[in-house]
């Protein structure tokens, strides 16, 4: 950082910033996890000395907080993949199931950003279409963050709810679901070349709010790369475009890691199949009736409080899978 020039390139020199800030950020939590430990060794050692039992509930409530901010960052360091520090960009589409699962797809969206914002990472809404009723019928948001994709990667598959439907006016239990793709946000250059007899390209009035300009211009861009049928879409930006511009980056990734998938069975781990939004492929179901649990079919970590997951408290099953996932690698190696 000390270079001359080094602001020169200004992207670059911004993603050493990021990279500084969590390394240090690393060295802080560290630091601070050692006087925590310390500090519960002195006063077990004083409960020792003068055979005070008072001490133990202290004793207990710091040794509990310290083994769940040390496992917490021991799961930080899981995330070594090549594209874990990216932000991420994350798509909802809702299933079969009409309103229902449109509300659904509402319902993760809110899930999702909830999320973000405990960890203060921040959120650019991409493109989205409503739902007729209710909802959403689809959703692409861009979570800017360190790590972001390293921990929403765990989050790609297809989701299930069971409730009683708001919609159904019988008051039947109906199922629901919503897939959700996850993909790092690639932003250096990838070397992907794309020709132009590949590209289909459609633009379109933005949904979103933005006044008489939004109304009037068609600035959303659809982009669909023929060839693998790969479609694309933006209109969070004020021109057709800078919408565009940031279709042809999040193709450009997608086309980048469908290569690398080709070459390397590993990167599956990044993008994998899209599976059909429907019964059988679900990763984690939701059940708010007849009783309340959450429960992700890949690592079997469940949580009983349905509503608390919907709020955003989705790290036990982020955490869950990072361990999951870990673990399955290297049983692949050995």
């Amino acid at each position: 950082m000390e270079e001359p020039g080094f602001w020169d390139r200004t992207e670059l020199a911004q993603n050493l910033m990021k990279e500084l800030k969590n390394l240090k950020d690393t060295v802080e939590k560290y630091n601070q996890l050692r006087t925590q430990y310390e500090d519960v060794q002195t006063l077990i050692q004083i409960g020792y000395e003068e055979n005070d039992e008072t001490l133990l509930p202290e004793i207990e409530e710091a040794l509990e907080l310290f083994i769940q901010e040390l496992e917490e960052l021991r799961l930080k360091t899981l995330l070594s993949e090549e594209y874990d520090s990216c932000n991420a960009i994350l798509t909802l589409h809702a299933g079969a199931g009409g309103t229902e699962s449109c509300d659904w797809a509402g319902m993760l969206s809110r899930m999702y950003q909830r999320w973000a914002d405990k960890k203060g990472f921040t959120i650019d809404i991409l493109d989205f279409l409503d739902g007729e009723e209710a909802g959403l019928k689809s959703i692409t948001m861009e979570i800017n963050g360190y790590n972001a994709y390293g921990y929403l990667k765990s989050e790609r598959g297809v989701h299930r709810l069971v409730r009683i439907s708001p919609f159904n006016a019988a008051g039947k239990r109906q199922t629901s679901f919503v897939s959700c793709d996850v993909m790092p946000d690639i932003e250096e250059d990838m070397g992907i070349e794309i020709e132009e007899k590949d590209l289909r390209i459609d633009t379109y009035h933005s949904s979103g709010a933005g006044g008489q300009h939004v109304n009037k211009t068609s600035s959303a861009v659809r982009i669909t790369h023929i060839p693998t049928n790969i479609v694309v879409q933006c209109q969070n930006e004020r021109s057709q475009l800078q919408n565009k511009e940031k279709a042809m980056q999040m193709l450009k990734a997608k086309l980048y890691l469908l290569k690398q998938q080709e070459n390397q069975e590993k990167i599956s781990g990044i993008r994998g199949e899209i599976k059909e939004i429907g019964w059988g492929n679900q990763i984690r179901s939701y059940v708010m009736q007849p009783y309340t649990m959450v429960k992700d079919h890949r690592t079997n970590e469940e949580v009983g409080n349905v509503t608390s997951v919907l709020d955003g408290n989705i790290d036990p099953f982020i955490n869950a899978y990072l361990k999951w996932n870990a673990q399955k690698k290297s049983e692949e190696i050995s």
